[in-house]
C-alpha cells in the first residue's frame, strides 16, 4: 500500500510539474515584456503638462474626439497619453512614481475612453491600434487597475483576436497573435499564449499566397505588390521580439522558424535596405507620402533574433554595429526579387534599385486610407540611386510626381483620381537574371494609364549602371520624359559639354549636346552628347498634396531639389535613351570616364538591348524577341525565344551563360554560341523566373 501511494504520488508530481514549470515562465515572460514597456524614459515636462491640462470628465484639449474617419482618429493621442502616464506613475526610479495625481489623471482618461468606446472608420484601429495600446497600458498599471478598469479594458483589448478580419495571412496576422500573447499575460494564461506561439510558428513559411515568398520578398495581399519593408518588417519584428521574450521557457520557437525568419531578415529585409539600415525608396509604397518614412532602421530587430538564435549570428551583428554607426557595411550583392518585380544592387560605397510590373501584379499598391495619393507612375521603371541614405528623406511633399527617377512618363496637366491608381499591368515580359554579384534587369513597360509604351533595360556592374530605354512611343500628342533623378539638391552641379566643364547657378536648365552631369557624387554619363532638362533650386509644396490623413496640412513646404531628365518630344514614335550612372566619384573623374568608358553598348533597339563591360568580361543582353548580337570578333550569341541572359567570355571562350524568363511562361529555350546550340531547361513552379546558370 506504502508503495502504492508513493507511485500515485510520484504521478501526481510529473503531472503537476509542467503546469508548475508553465506557470513560472509565464512570469518570466511577463516580466520581460512589462520591462520593455517601462523603457522609454520619463519626461518630467510631459507627464507635468498631461497631468495640468487633462479636463474633468477625463479629455485633454487639442484632441478632435468628434472625427473618426480614417483619415482623422486623432483619438490615439489620448490613447498614448494614457500610456505616457502610466509608464511614469509604475515605473521604479520616475520622479511620479505612486503619485496620487498621476494616478488621478490617468484613470480619468481611462474611465473617459471605457464610457464612450471610440470606434474608428478604419478597421485597423478598432482590431490592432487601439487594442494593442490598451493592453500596453493594461499590462503596464496592472494591480493599480480597479477591477472595472480590468474587465472593460480587456475587453477592448480582446478585439485583437485571430479570428477577427485582420488576422488573415500577411503582414496583420503576427502583430495581431502578439497582441493575444500580451493579453494572455495580463490575465496568466499559458494555453493561450502557447495557442499564439503555435500560430506564430506556423506563419513563418514560404507561401505563393500572402506573406513571405519563396524570393525571400513580402506580399500583404494578393496584388503581387512588394511590401517587405511595412507589412513584411512588422511581421518579421513581432515574431523575432517574442522569440527573443520565450527564450529559455517551455514556449520557444521551434528553431526551423526562427531560422527562415533569420533569412528573411538578411537576404529580403536588409537586400532591401540601404547599406541595411535606410529604407530604399523603390521598395515604399503609400508609406512614402509619411513624414520621415526613410528614416534609419534601429537596432531592436536584429538584436531580438541574435538574442533567440546562432545562426548566421556573425551577420546579424555586423547589421547591428553598421547601424550603430561602428562599421560600414561592405556587402557586395545583387539580388532580383522576381515575385515583386523589384531589382537591388548593393555595394560599399553606393546602393540603387530598379522596380518594375507586370500582368502577374499590379503597378503599385491602393491608396489605402488616402495615402500615397499621387504614386500612379511609382513602379513604372523606377531607379533609385542612394550613396548615404539621404538623398531623398522628406523630399516627397515637394517632388514632381510626373518625373519619377528611372521612370518615363507621359507628361499629363493632372493625374487620374487617387481611387484609379492601382491597376493590373498589361505585359509579361518583366524580370531580371543575376549571378548574385552583377546582374541585369529588363521590363516591357507599358503604361496602365496612359497610352505610352518603352523598353527599359539596367546593366549592373561594380562601379557604373547602365541604363537603357528603346521603343518608346506614344499615342496621343502629350511629351513625354525619361527622369534621370530628382533629389536632394546637395551643393554645386556641374556639366561637361564640348570638352569643358561648366557649374551651373541655380535654376531651369536647358542644355544642348551634353556630355555627363555631377552631383553629389554621382555622375550621370551620356554616352553621346545629348540635350539635357535640369532643374537645381527650390521646390515648394505640402504634405496634403500626396496624403490626407489628418496631420498633412497644407503647410508650405520647401526643399531645394536637383532634377536631371530628357525629353523624347511630343507623341514620340520611337525614341530611346542611353546614360550611365558612376557613384562615388568627382568631377574630374566624370570627366575622364564619359571620354573613355570600360562599357560598350552594342545594342539599344526595340528587339534587343545589350551591353558590354570590357574590364569584366561580362555582357548583358535583353532578348525581348528570338535574335543574336555579337559580343566581339569571335563570339555570337543568339536565343530561340525572349529572355535575359549574362555572359562571362574573352575572346571565343566562354566562361559562364545566366539565363533566365522574365515572362515566367517558358519551359525551355535553346541558346546558340557561335555554331554551338545548348538547351536551357528552364525553372518552373515557385522557381519560375529565377535564373539558371550555363557553364
Amino acid at each position: 500500500m506504502r508503495l502504492r501511494n508513493i507511485s500515485l504520488f510520484v504521478i501526481l508530481l510529473l503531472l503537476l510539474v509542467p503546469s508548475l514549470t508553465r506557470a513560472q515562465d509565464i512570469q518570466v515572460i511577463k516580466k520581460r515584456v512589462v520591462a520593455d514597456l517601462m523603457e522609454p524614459p520619463i519626461n518630467k515636462n510631459s507627464i507635468t503638462q498631461l497631468v495640468r491640462s487633462i479636463q474633468p470628465g477625463g479629455t485633454w484639449p487639442g484632441i478632435n474626439y468628434q472625427d473618426i474617419s480614417r483619415t482623422g482618429f486623432q483619438h490615439k493621442d489620448h490613447l498614448e497619453n494614457m500610456l505616457t502616464l502610466a509608464r511614469a506613475y509604475k515605473k521604479p526610479g520616475s520622479p511620479f512614481f505612486g503619485d496620487p495625481s498621476v494616478k488621478k489623471a490617468f484613470s480619468a482618461a481611462l474611465d473617459f475612453w471605457l464610457a464612450n468606446d471610440f470606434r474608428c472608420d478604419n478597421w485597423w484601429w478598432n482590431e490592432m491600434g487601439t487594442p494593442n495600446l490598451m493592453i500596453n497600458t493594461l499590462l503596464v498599471m496592472d494591480s493599480s487597475l480597479t477591477e472595472k478598469q480590468r474587465v472593460e479594458g480587456l475587453r477592448i483589448a480582446r478585439r485583437a483576436n485571430l479570428e477577427t478580419f485582420g488576422a488573415r495571412p500577411g503582414g496583420d496576422l503576427m502583430p495581431i497573435a502578439g497582441m493575444l500573447g500580451k493579453q494572455a499575460l495580463f490575465t496568466n494564461n499559458p494555453d493561450t499564449l502557447q495557442r499564439v506561439i503555435r500560430v506564430m510558428a506556423s506563419e513563418i513559411k514560404i507561401s505563393t499566397g500572402r506573406g513571405l515568398k519563396p524570393d525571400m520578398s513580402f506580399h500583404h495581399r494578393t496584388d503581387n505588390v512588394i511590401s517587405t519593408l511595412t507589412y513584411g518588417s512588422n511581421f518579421a519584428a513581432s515574431f523575432a521580439y517574442w522569440a527573443s521574450r520565450i527564450r529559455g521557457t517551455q514556449f520557444s520557437f521551434p528553431e526551423a522558424s526562427i531560422t527562415l525568419l533569420v533569412d528573411y531578415f538578411l537576404d529580403g529585409i536588409c537586400q532591401s535596405l540601404v547599406y541595411a539600415t535606410y529604407p530604399d525608396p523603390g521598395a515604399m509604397n503609400r508609406d512614402i507620402s509619411r513624414r520621415n518614412a526613410l528614416e534609419k532602421e534601429d537596432v531592436a530587430l536584429p538584436q531580438n533574433l541574435l538574442a533567440a538564435t546562432d545562426y548566421r549570428a556573425p551577420e546579424l551583428e555586423t547589421v547591428i554595429r553598421a547601424r550603430k554607426g561602428e562599421i560600414k557595411y561592405n556587402r557586395t550583392c545583387d539580388r532580383y526579387f522576381r515575385y515583386s518585380h523589384y531589382y537591388t544592387h548593393q555595394r560599399p560605397g553606393y546602393y540603387a534599385s530598379a522596380r518594375m510590373h507586370s500582368a502577374r501584379a499590379n503597378n503599385m499598391e491602393e491608396p489605402h486610407n488616402e495615402e500615397g495619393i499621387l504614386n500612379h507612375h511609382y513602379g513604372d521603371g523606377s531607379f533609385f540611386i542612394s550613396r548615404t541614405g539621404h538623398e531623398y528623406f522628406n523630399i516627397f511633399p515637394v517632388w514632381d510626381w510626373q518625373k519619377i527617377p528611372g521612370a518615363t512618363i507621359l507628361q499629363k496637366a493632372e493625374m487620374p483620381h487617387w481611387r484609379r491608381l492601382a491597376r493590373k499591368g498589361r505585359a509579361d515580359f518583366s524580370g531580371a537574371v543575376s549571378d548574385g554579384v552583377y546582374g541585369v534587369a529588363g521590363f516591357d513597360f507599358a503604361s496602365v494609364h496612359d497610352p505610352l509604351k518603352a523598353h527599359k533595360a539596367w546593366f549592373f556592374f561594380d562601379k557604373e549602371i547602365v541604363c537603357l530605354g528603346a521603343g518608346i512611343h506614344a499615342d496621343t500628342a502629350l511629351p513625354v520624359l525619361t527622369t534621370l533623378n530628382q533629389c536632394l539638391l546637395n551643393k554645386q552641379v556641374t556639366v561637361g559639354s564640348d570638352n569643358k566643364a561648366i557649374t551651373l547657378k541655380t535654376g531651369m536648365h536647358v542644355l544642348p549636346a551634353v556630355s555627363w552631369v555631377y552631383h553629389d557624387s554621382v555622375a550621370y554619363i551620356l554616352p553621346q552628347p545629348t540635350g539635357i532638362n535640369l532643374s537645381n533650386g527650390e521646390a515648394t509644396g505640402n504634405w496634403r498634396r500626396i496624403n490626407h490623413q489628418a496631420w498633412a496640412t497644407e503647410e508650405t513646404v520647401k526643399e531645394n531639389v536637383f532634377s536631371l531628365w530628357l525629353d523624347h518630344g511630343v507623341q514620340p514614335g520611337n525614341a530611346g535613351y542611353a546614360w550611365i550612372v558612376v557613384p562615388g566619384t568627382d568631377a574630374a573623374s566624370a570627366a575622364a570616364y564619359s571620354k573613355k568608358a570600360p562599357v560598350k553598348i552594342l545594342s539599344n533597339t526595340a528587339e534587343l538591348q545589350a551591353v558590354q563591360h570590357t574590364g569584366l568580361h561580362r555582357t548583358g543582353i535583353v532578348f525581348y524577341k528570338a535574335g543574336s548580337v555579337r559580343i566581339n570578333d569571335k563570339l555570337t550569341l543568339a536565343s530561340t525565344a525572349p529572355c535575359i541572359v549574362m555572359v562571362k567570355a574573352e575572346g571565343s571562350t566562354v566562361d559562364t551563360i545566366a539565363v533566365a524568363d522574365p515572362t515566367q511562361k517558358l519551359s525551355s529555350l535553346q541558346l546558340k554560341v557561335n555554331e554551338r546550340t545548348i538547351d536551357v531547361t528552364l525553372p518552373a513552379g515557385t522557381e519560375a523566373g529565377s535564373t539558371v546558370v550555363v557553364r
